[in-house]
């Protein structure tokens, strides 16, 4: 409550002179109502009064004071004046309007004393509604507007044309570092000084902002970095009021976070996250230097490519957490083992890489003899101590290629060969295997396309019975005949199939044409049984034997007229998994026969328990008969190992008379090469074996040699 004491002077209120200031009254814009003292009740409005509180004059008058006012503190003024009080009264109150809403007003009431000693009171009321409305959208949109600039995370200053600092909000504070006596100050002016010191370089800074204030109404955008290390980013903009810039608006972003993030990204792209190596992409751009500087100064450097052997069984047997202790630890002993000037990354799972500057080739050999050493020392972790070697493959600068994918290529060619020839050594790439390379790609391609367009034959090479002379069997052999490169040995195309995978393939395509081919015979009145090799790749396949069984029926073939060559190398494989296929296959009753015994890994023990029908000589013990002793003693020792086994045995290759009689005194059963003949088309066949007459023959009777176990032909 604001009181005024000074006294009003006396005037004379009459009712003559009531209409007079009524009519006064009337022409002032504020509400003023005229209070009878003694009895507090309403003498005079004017038409403000009406207007502002929505009552008639003949509603206000005579109506008590204490029946309008709403307020508390109105309430205590009227019952002191009531008393004889007449202290002014000047404040805000709320006052209700006539249809119910609450006015806000400022109202003043002063005590009149009249010339008789008696008073009233001279009560103005001023609406103050609107103002007060503006004031509260006011307050909240500021209160809004400072929310907003202190929730961003931008620091946010706001200075005039000057480049007097205004306000500002926390953020800024912060990433200033302003000191807290500094802001308690509330000194704006000296914002900017501290600035200025805290910049990397205040003259470019000072010159900068020099820059920005003198163009007012452009923005700005530009990057600072303060004497703590941060980077902010800076944006200025005008602030614009009724179409003049008043000041501008700074927001300054930290950078730093961003910019460390950054540069982590980047070194993650180029570092392997487990062993803390370069990787690959690192790799390469080290490699591309080392060109850059080998060119300009004449000098060769090695990438060598070092694998480690048989990484997949330690972390089969030992787990991964063991793998990757081991990688770290080859990483580690490769870095220790290299000069300061070289490098070496990891550029996959168990590869890893090393470059070697200034090294010819026995720069490089060195290098690769250290790495062999290092790898040699056992690995101790925990209690647990075992070897673990490398195969390392060694590229030269420039004659292995010329850029950084050539060489990295060529160090791995040249490691997969190390890997080839046994592991735990290192080798030179040698360019004249690119050409083979590229040609076992295109002749892989060649291949899939000759099956496609039935550019496949099958040929067959009689076997022949060394008693009776009379041919028991047929093997069935693949033949290739390419539109460019004409006749292609299987001894060029079959080693690619197997090492691609399209083996598979082929040997299916056999199969079925074999199994079509002795079907079609049978249907001629011919009972000539067929063998088909199969590799060990087809023979791990798991439908193999539904294959088996599948071309069987779709040629309404007998099985005893199907025999399978297998290598002793599918029976070693898994022992467990081979007898039950074999199994299997003996159950379908087909014949089933080792190819090329005595050239792998030849055991008694499977012999026994597999269900092995026949065995057939490798042609590389046929040739030197009967001249060569350690020929003649293997062949003799196979035979008879044969025959006490009970199995049928034949021998391939046999291609002199000699040979043949060699055989024939040793105990073998059957014989195939070209002394009888070479390998025939289907026609030919026909007329070697069953000659002109053949297609009004029936089929020769074969001899009781050719039988399998119980009584079961093969």
């Amino acid at each position: 409550m604001s009181l005024a004491a000074q006294p009003v002077a006396a005037i004379d209120l009459v009712p003559s002179s009531l209409e007079f200031f009524q009519s006064l009254m009337n022409g002032l814009q504020e509400a003023v109502w005229f209070i009878d003292a003694r009895t507090l009740r309403v003498l005079a409005v004017n038409e403000a009064s009406e207007a502002m509180f929505g009552l008639t004059r003949q509603k206000l008058i005579g109506k008590h004071i204490e029946s309008l006012v709403n307020s508390p503190e109105d309430a205590m003024f009227w019952a002191a004046a009531a008393a004889g009080c007449h202290d002014a009264i000047f404040s805000d109150t709320w006052m209700r309007h006539a249809d119910g809403h609450m006015l806000c007003v400022s109202r003043r009431a002063s005590y009149v004393t009249q010339a008789d000693g008696d008073g009233f009171w001279v009560l103005t009321w001023l609406d103050q509604t609107q103002q007060r409305q503006s004031d509260e959208a006011r307050e909240s949109l500021l209160a809004e507007l400072r929310t907003t600039l202190e929730s961003t995370a931008d620091g946010i200053l706001v200075t005039d044309l000057a480049g007097c600092a205004r306000s500002f909000n926390r953020r800024f504070a912060a990433i200033w570092g302003f000191p807290e006596d500094l802001l308690l100050e509330k000194n704006h002016g000296l914002l900017p000084d501290w600035m200025s010191r805290n910049v990397v370089d205040s003259k470019l800074y000072a010159a900068r902002l020099g820059a920005i204030e003198g163009a007012p109404q452009l923005p700005s955008q530009d990057v600072l970095t303060l004497s703590n290390g941060r980077v902010l980013e800076r944006i200025s903009l005008p602030q614009w009021s009724r179409g003049q810039a008043v000041g501008r608006v700074y927001s300054f972003r930290d950078l730093s976070e961003k910019l460390a993030a950054d540069q982590r990204i980047e070194e993650l792209s180029h570092m392997d996250s487990l062993t803390g190596l370069p990787n690959r992409r690192a790799l390469i751009e080290r490699i591309d230097y080392a060109q850059a500087l080998a060119k300009r100064e004449s000098t060769p450097f090695a990438l060598l490519n070092v694998d480690i052997d048989r990484f997949k069984q330690i972390n089969d047997t030992l787990g991964h957490a063991y793998g990757d202790r081991v990688l770290k630890e080859v990483a580690a002993r490769l870095r220790d083992c290299l000069r300061e000037v070289d490098a070496v990354a990891r550029v996959s799972g168990d590869e890893f890489c090393v470059l070697v500057h200034q090294a010819d080739v026995r720069g490089a050999e060195l290098a690769a003899c250290r790495i062999q050493e290092a790898m040699g020392q056992p690995f101790t972790f925990d209690t647990l101590s075992f070897t673990v070697t490398c195969s390392t493959g060694i590229a030269l600068h420039p004659r292995d290629g010329g850029n950084a994918e050539a060489l990295l290529a060529s160090a791995e060619r040249a490691m997969h060969w190390v890997k080839e020839s046994g592991r735990g050594s290192y080798r030179f790439h040698l360019p004249r295997k690119d050409v083979d390379l590229l040609s076992r790609m295109r002749l892989d391609h060649a291949m899939r396309q000759a099956l496609q367009l039935n550019q496949f034959r099958l040929h067959f090479q009689p076997q022949v019975d060394l008693h009776s002379n009379a041919v028991i069997g047929a093997e069935a052999l693949i033949r290739w005949t390419d539109p460019l490169r004409g006749e292609v040995a299987p001894s060029d195309f079959i080693p690619v199939a197997e090492e691609s995978g399209f083996i598979v393939s082929i040997g299916e395509w056999v199969l079925k044409q074999a199994v079509a081919q002795a079907s079609l015979w049978l249907k001629r009145g011919w009972r000539m049984p067929v063998a088909v090799n199969v590799s060990a790749l087809q023979f791990q396949q798991v439908h193999f034997v539904e294959s088996v069984a599948q071309a069987l029926q779709s040629g309404a073939l007998p099985p005893e007229l199907l025999e399978l060559e297998l290598t002793e190398s599918i029976l070693l494989h898994d022992a467990d998994d081979a007898l039950l296929r074999l199994r299997a296959l003996a159950d379908l009753g087909v014949c089933l026969s080792i190819d090329d015994f005595g050239t792998g890994f030849s055991s008694l023990g499977y012999l026994k328990r597999f269900p092995i029908q026949r065995l057939k000589i490798d042609r590389s013990f046929v040739t030197g008969l009967p001249a060569d002793s350690s020929d003649a003693g293997i062949v003799n020792a196979v035979i008879q190992m044969g025959r006490a086994l009970k199995l049928q045995v034949i021998a391939e290759g046999v291609e002199t008379e000699a040979q043949r009689d060699f055989l024939a005194r040793s105990g073998c059963h059957e014989y195939q090469g070209y002394l009888f003949a070479k390998v025939l088309d289907a026609a030919s066949f026909e007329h070697r074996v069953w000659g002109a007459q053949g297609l009004n023959q029936r089929s020769p009777q074969l001899p009781m040699a050719r039988l399998g176990r119980g009584g079961v032909g093969c």
